[in-house]
């Protein structure tokens, strides 16, 4: 009888350990430059057929020095967005930028930002006499951003998005 019920409960656990299809995605943009469209406030990375996109209000870039420890805050929200995708082909400046986009590539998965926080810290560039500023360099991190798609979710307690400069 303990042979059998020993048998049972084998059959019951293999059946209950089936993790169906998950799928935990993540992805990698550090070897990446940030890019901007010239007509709008997107900035982006883009990596092969992936693309990860900040569309948020150009005035977040301030020409203004951050004091230490104190970045900018910009509240992840529909107005303040982050997407990333994944397209069926590779992605190129005139795929974002276009005001009509191109028919391929297409996206084939897309995760939306649905909370957390964008902080900006924000230095000045200096041209060779160390005095005269020249523009300024913005850092990007996201914090406890929270990313939905169709299938499934994924969240960073932190990601460093990068630098992106600006002209005075």
């Amino acid at each position: 009888m303990k042979k059998l019920i020993v048998l049972v409960a084998s059959v019951f656990m293999l059946q209950a350990c089936d993790d169906g299809d998950i799928t935990l995605e993540s992805f990698n943009f550090d070897s990446v430059t940030i890019q901007e469209c010239t007509d709008n406030n997107l900035i982006f990375k883009i990596n092969n057929d992936e693309l990860l996109l900040i569309n948020i209000p150009e005035s977040s870039f301030a020409n203004v020095e951050t004091p230490d420890g104190s970045p900018r805050i910009v509240n992840v929200t529909s107005a303040n967005q982050i997407i990333y995708r994944i397209y069926s082909g590779n992605v190129t400046l005139s795929n974002i930028c276009s005001t009509i986009p191109p028919a391929t590539p297409v996206v084939k998965k897309e995760w939306i930002a649905t909370g957390g926080t964008i902080e900006i810290i924000t230095d000045a560039l200096y041209a060779i006499d160390g005095v005269t500023i020249t523009g300024y360099t913005h850092n990007i991190k996201f914090v406890n951003v929270n990313f939905s798609g169709s299938s499934n979710s994924f969240s960073f307690t932190e990601y460093n998005f990068g630098n992106y400069e600006t002209d005075l």
